[in-house]
């Protein structure tokens, strides 16, 4: 494996030093390592990874220099965009380094989400005309392949490093933001799920929120059906939602939402204020952190969300972060009609031993719209 110090070091040398993105499992190590040795400044965690190539062209308009975006491989999409009609060549010649974790990687077994992206992450670049190299887990091959990308980078181009499970060497985030909150996710998400009418639907969006609830439903000996777990497309959970309470009126429908996912694509909450479902209920759970990719933080918890919400128009919208607090707002929140936002602010962190859904995608699909149907 490669060490993340060698890494990060080898590519100072060449003069990039200016890192931002969205934290990914398999450059955790590596986000760590960045996050404790380079100022804030010159490592920005994007709300998505378009946004953070918009933060790399800035950079390079400013400084001549060009920027690191780092993303999981499901980042592709978001910044196909930016590369297509700000960096490339033919518009503004904007040189990029991306670093692509490499999920669902062919012959190497992982989570249905990632299979396709998996498949498609080199064709993307291929049509996108980016040239990568898949990064060497050996360092003196490791750093040829870093000035080649950086030769790149100096006639303008974008680059990419596509980067295979186990690449790196261990590395511990030190500078890790602490907050005294002291309900747990897990907690909170069945105090909420506990108290849902027989007709109502979730849609929880992707990471350890829909695998807590999926263990909830199992721990309680209940099916599934009324669950939609988005365990990919992240940030799309409260469209999804949006769609289901539009067409069944007669159901309250809850996504249950994280903070990295609410912020990535914050302007849907406008959406849902201004198709006015009364039958909706957006659940954030809060805990400022992009949790199940190692931990990275989020500005969750130094941004006003109700506020927030209340501004694009939501009906209501509530803040709690005590279990106490949170099920006296539960009791009180089928007076007011939607859209609502309510607020769960929870500390970081989940069980070691949490597992994850044994239904495939396309049951939890069929599960869902048969008892829709009723």
């Amino acid at each position: 494996m490669i060490s993340p110090a060698f890494f990060i070091e080898t590519l100072q040398k060449q003069g990039i030093d200016f890192f931002a993105g969205v934290p990914d499992s398999l450059l955790k190590n590596i986000c760590a390592y960045i996050a404790d040795h380079l100022d804030s400044s010159h490592n920005i965690i994007t709300a998505n990874e378009g946004a953070a190539v918009g933060l790399a062209a800035g950079y390079h308009l400013a400084t001549g220099k060009a920027g690191v975006v780092y993303m999981q491989n499901s980042g592709e999409g978001n910044i196909i965009n930016p590369l297509a009609s700000l960096t490339d060549k033919e518009v503004y010649n904007i040189p990029v380094l991306l670093l692509i974790g490499w999920r669902g990687r062919p012959g190497v077994h992982d989570e249905p989400q990632h299979v396709k992206q998996g498949k498609v992450t080199t064709g993307l670049l291929n049509v996108m005309g980016v040239n990568y190299e898949v990064l060497s887990k050996e360092e003196d091959k490791a750093a040829a392949q870093i000035e080649k990308a950086a030769c790149a980078l100096r006639n303008n181009e974008v680059f990419a490093l596509v980067i295979e499970k186990d690449t790196f060497d261990e590395y511990k985030l030190q500078n890790i933001e602490v907050n005294d909150l002291t309900m747990t996710r897990e907690e909170a998400i069945q105090a909420v799920a506990s108290a849902l009418g027989p007709k109502d639907v979730i849609v929880s969006t992707t990471g350890m929120i829909s695998r807590e609830l999926f263990e909830a439903r199992t721990a309680w000996g209940q099916g599934h059906e009324r669950d939609f777990l988005t365990v990919g497309s992240m940030g799309h959970a409260s469209q999804i939602a949006l769609g289901i309470a539009l067409e069944k009126k007669d159901r309250k429908v809850w996504c249950f939402d994280g903070d990295g996912a609410t912020i990535m694509h914050m302007g849907s909450m406008a959406i849902v204020a201004s198709k006015k479902p009364s039958n909706y209920v957006h659940v954030v759970f809060n805990n400022g952190a992009h949790d199940s990719v190692g931990g990275q933080p989020t500005v969750g918890l130094k941004i006003d969300l109700p506020a927030i919400a209340k501004a694009v128009g939501y009906t209501a919208a509530y803040s709690v972060s005590t279990k106490e607090q949170l099920n006296d707002q539960l009791k009180q929140l089928s007076v007011p009609q939607g859209p609502i936002l309510l607020e769960v602010k929870v500390k970081k962190g989940n069980r070691k031993d949490l597992g994850r859904p044994t239904t495939t995608p396309i049951q939890n699909k069929e599960a869902l719209m048969d008892f829709l149907k009723k």
